[in-house]
């Protein structure tokens, strides 16, 4: 999760805001661009939902 969270900071999805403590923590939080995208990837979540018996089925013919 770590290195999936540090890529998503790299390519400008998220911001990570780390708190010196002991242990390390660091809060994450959607960027304008991470905002901009969770519409869209909702909307395909949807439609896989929808679709799954027949995407199942591809994967067995």
């Amino acid at each position: 999760m770590t290195r999936t969270l540090r890529r998503l900071e790299e390519k400008g999805f998220v911001d990570g805001t780390v708190y010196p403590a002991a242990p390390p923590h660091v809060e994450y939080a959607l960027t304008a661009l991470g905002h901009s995208v969770a519409e869209p990837l909702a909307q395909l979540r949807y439609w896989v939902e929808n679709h799954l018996d027949e995407i199942q089925a591809l994967d067995h013919a």
